[in-house]
């Protein structure tokens, strides 16, 4: 098979169009069939079959026919299918209308996730009770604790800023942790 492909690519290389016809004879139904695999629709298989024998033969100077011709036009209708998907737009349906089917529409619901003013007070609410919790810590717990989570320091940018070894400012800001963690579990439970 190998051989009688080499022999028509050959004749089809210095332009005999009977090889060329051959070749197209031989593979058609076998590319045809890969491709609707691939489309699962008549009309764009025979569409993309077309195109691939087009792009097969404009490129066949460039085969190397140590490989099997059957493997090298098959890569090619696949890459022309992942071509066309790759060109195909989607279908779109707006969210506003609704969609017909048969004889009767179909209305969508879309939940509503921009947040409602409830969570956007609650959130404001817990927010000024951790900023009041904040500012009734002792100073150096504040200022530790103001530097890294609001202000969004390194450890070693605190420690420098505070003239402090490194040790001091994790320990004051664990401990800050913990004291706004006693001080706001009961008031935060209800957020």
């Amino acid at each position: 098979m190998k051989s009688q492909d080499s022999e028509l690519i050959s004749k089809a290389k210095s332009g005999d169009e009977y090889a060329l016809e051959e070749l197209l004879g031989k593979y058609k139904i076998a590319v045809y069939n890969l491709v609707y695999r691939m489309v699962k629709d008549k009309q764009e298989a025979e569409d993309l079959t077309q195109e691939t024998f087009i792009k097969t033969f404009k490129s066949l100077p460039s085969f190397n026919e140590e490989y099997a011709f059957s493997t090298w036009i098959f890569k090619i209708a696949t890459n022309n299918c992942i071509d066309f998907f790759r060109k195909r737009k989607l279908k779109t349906y707006s969210i506003d209308k609704p969609i017909q089917y048969k004889t009767s529409e179909i209305q969508q619901d879309h939940p509503d996730t921009d947040p409602n003013a409830e969570k956007s007070m609650l959130a404001e609410e817990r927010s000024e009770l951790i900023k009041k919790a904040i500012d009734f810590l002792p100073k150096k717990y504040n200022e530790a604790i103001v530097l890294r989570h609001m202000k969004e320091k390194s450890y070693e940018e605190i420690a420098e800023m505070l003239n402090l070894p490194l040790g001091t400012v994790k320990a004051r800001i664990f401990r800050a942790r913990e004291m706004l963690n006693k001080a706001l579990k009961e008031k935060l439970s209800g957020y």
